[in-house]
């Protein structure tokens, strides 16, 4: 009885002190930056120009993972192999990989002189400070926090399910698209979330590889870290508008899983 009176207060306590810790810098963005000057922001063509670039190769990069993530997942939940370990840890690592690290590592392996530079040349292909080397970037930054979720996702659904699909007579394929998805799609839609909230605020692999080119390279990140030494305002402005489109991502998809959900349940 006298643990139960101090752990409660103490898990209320913890979960106060994370949450102001957390919010506190994002309320500070607002705080600081007045109605007029977020409008100001959003009438700077340049920083137009950023967020529309960011939109879209971000959502490019996230529609790329998904699509080659969730069958490589599946495989990943649904077999045991030998190597898996090594799999997953490698599929895992750019987690861990301080964003510059990441930009070297995309530079050695698709810049000029990298490992698959002359053959990238030999077909006509240039990558290297190319919008489609910020696509790439933030691919690599980001499938791992979709590639985890949607493992935990489709390792979690009852095997029984895919079982009596197959029973039924349908193949591996249809079980995979009319029954594993379906069912997994609260957790990959969550995934989705993680992996497009990472690719609109990646800064580093970016910058290292894709360089910062108004209207061709520059992301929203890059061009926040442009306005930081000379109009703090701007780039508090911005910021603003990252955090309140990150967050309205965030939230439709959180109601549209919820929304999802009991339809789910009920089939």
């Amino acid at each position: 009885m006298t643990q139960a009176r101090w752990f409660a207060p103490l898990l209320c306590a913890a979960l106060a002190l994370a949450l102001c810790f957390l919010t506190l810098p994002i309320v500070a963005i607002f705080v600081d930056t007045g109605p007029g000057d977020l409008l100001a922001s959003l009438g700077d063509p340049a920083a137009v120009d950023a967020l529309t670039l960011s939109l879209w190769t971000s959502a490019l990069a996230v529609a790329i993972i998904v699509l080659v993530g969730t069958p490589a997942a599946y495989l990943l939940a649904t077999r045991s192999f030998r190597g898996r370990s090594v799999v997953v840890t490698l599929i895992e690592l750019p987690l861990v990989l301080p964003p510059a690290v990441a930009g070297v590592g995309l530079l050695a392996a698709l810049g000029p002189n990298g490992l698959l530079g002359q053959t990238l040349d030999d077909a006509g292909l240039r990558v290297v400070l190319t919008t489609a080397s910020v696509v790439l970037a933030l691919t690599f930054v980001a499938a791992p926090f979709y590639l985890r979720q949607a493992e935990a996702a489709f390792g979690a659904l009852d095997p029984s399910w895919l079982e009596a699909s197959r029973t039924l007579g349908a193949g591996e394929a249809t079980t995979f698209a009319r029954v594993a998805i379906p069912a997994a799609l609260p957790g990959l839609v969550a995934g989705l979330a993680l992996a497009w909230g990472r690719a609109l605020g990646e800064f580093g692999a970016t910058l290292m590889f894709a360089g910062s080119f108004r209207g061709v390279t520059q992301t929203v990140p890059l061009a926040i870290y442009e306005r930081f030494a000379t109009d703090f305002t701007a780039a508090l402005g911005l910021s603003a508008v990252l955090v309140a489109v990150s967050g309205a991502i965030l939230l439709t998809v959180k109601l549209a899983t919820r929304a999802a959900t009991p339809r789910l349940a009920a089939r």
